[in-house]
């Protein structure tokens, strides 16, 4: 071969590997990119995903944003899933469990005996051993009170073992609050609301003397009445008689009994009460309250929320309900707000502790605070939260609630006591006639249990 010819084959094979060489760079370009989506991908699929229901709306867009940080920190997803309203929640959370499909994280929203049936079916994690690991790190930073609702203790009247079996998201507490700007038109002071039951009522002459409403609250729904009625048996008669009477040991005719009925006479024929409102639903109370339509409303510390979206500058503060008796002191329902239980067949109960873990420290409980303005779980928190929302806070030693009584009322009892209230509001019934007829209900459903 001529040199020429061997200088021709050489760049025939020098151009055939540079071709080579080329495609097989292009190869690793393209190729190992998608290798490295390919880890991640397949990194990102061994992370749980952690699937939460929950029924609060008004703190929907909060617990979104707090599981998008909480993946951008673990790379592990929560997808929280809003079913609302609470009747429709309820619903759905019965059927997964009839059905066996619970969701990793779910609340329960009923009564104690609903509570324990859950535990008992085996759907709820025992996260006591959680709450105590750490010389009880976990458990030392929620209210005791927040607690008490998720805990049952040694010889519960439900057979559970006892522990802790949820954990506190946020607390409540259920009070008066009144408009200032409407009491300062009704000639009263606005820094000094009334602090006894006289006071209360000698408002509602000055109520009707300047065509207002009065006390608005959604008492169509008569947990609410079922709850300032609580407040006033436990401030006339004391907590031992009121649990003496669940337990059958005093009647609803007893004297005691009579006078907390016929406060709500009081109320009514003093004027302080707004008009309709044995029929009137909360959202509509709410409403009125915020439009600066009403003197006095009795609701929950999350109404400051629901105020706050519907008249930020609304002008108001909260109150006790002014006490009828000096014998006790005023109590209130409160403690109790919203739980989550995590489920005892979850495939990822590690990693949902852990989550439930972050979500109640101080930064995440400040946050979830300051965004839906709802009464923090964790007592480190406090210090971050609005005036209003610290106003409720400041009785929570005064709180009390149904589901930490360790004895729970017949809801049969419980509805004709309430209903008697809306009666004698309206006029058609005496405080008299409510008190034999609840005490009717109670004795036959104290035979019924035990033919039993």
């Amino acid at each position: 071969m001529t040199s020429v010819g061997m200088q021709q084959g050489r760049r025939k094979i020098s151009i055939k590997y540079e071709k080579t060489f080329f495609m097989f760079c292009a190869f690793l370009f393209f190729i190992l990119p998608l290798t490295g989506c390919y880890s991640k991908k397949v990194n990102s699929e061994v992370k749980a995903v952690i699937n939460v229901w929950h029924w609060m709306t008004d703190r929907d867009q909060t617990f979104q944003e707090l599981a998008k940080r909480y993946e951008e920190k673990t790379g592990v997803k929560v997808n929280f899933d809003l079913y609302a309203p609470s009747d429709a929640y309820t619903q759905k959370v019965r059927a997964a469990a009839q059905g066996g499909n619970l969701p990793d994280i779910f609340g329960i929203l009923a009564e104690m005996r609903d509570f324990a049936s859950f535990i008992k079916a085996g759907h709820v994690l025992d996260l006591t051993p959680y709450m105590e690991e750490s010389s009880g790190e976990w458990k030392n930073r929620f209210f005791i009170k927040a607690l008490a609702v998720n805990e049952f203790k040694a010889d519960n009247k439900y057979g559970i073992n006892p522990g802790i079996y949820g954990v506190p998201i946020d607390i409540m507490t259920i009070q008066m609050v009144y408009n200032k700007d409407l009491f300062r038109e009704l000639g009263l002071n606005p820094e000094k609301p009334p602090a006894t039951f006289k006071e209360f009522i000698e408002i509602g002459s000055k109520i009707k003397e300047k065509n207002m409403e009065g006390l608005v609250s959604g008492w169509g729904e008569v947990w609410m009445i079922d709850c300032l009625a609580n407040n006033y048996a436990f401030n006339i008669m004391g907590k031992d008689k009121v649990l003496a009477t669940i337990r059958g040991e005093v009647p609803y005719t007893d004297p005691d009994w009579i006078t907390v009925l016929n406060l709500f006479k009081e109320m009514q024929d003093s004027g302080v009460l707004a008009t309709g409102l044995v029929t009137m639903i909360n959202k509509t109370a709410e409403q009125l309250f915020a439009n600066g339509k009403a003197v006095f409303a009795f609701n929950g510390s999350w109404c400051v929320n629901v105020y706050r979206g519907m008249n930020p500058g609304l002008n108001y503060a909260s109150m006790l309900p002014p006490k009828a008796s000096d014998r006790y002191s005023i109590s209130i329902w409160g403690g109790a707000g919203s739980s989550f239980m995590v489920n005892n067949r979850s495939k990822n109960k590690e990693e949902v502790v852990k989550f439930l873990k972050w979500l109640t420290e101080r930064d995440q409980q400040a946050y979830l605070s300051e965004a839906t303005q709802n009464l923090p779980a964790n007592k480190d928190s406090l210090s971050k939260i609005s005036p209003i929302l610290s106003q409720f806070a400041d009785d929570m030693d005064l709180t009390t609630h149904p589901n930490v009584w360790g004895i729970s009322e017949f809801p049969g009892v419980i509805e004709t006591f309430d209903k008697g209230i809306q009666s004698i509001i309206i006029g058609e019934k005496t405080a008299e006639q409510v008190a034999q007829e609840a005490q009717r209900v109670k004795e036959r459903e104290l035979a019924r249990k035990k033919a039993q």
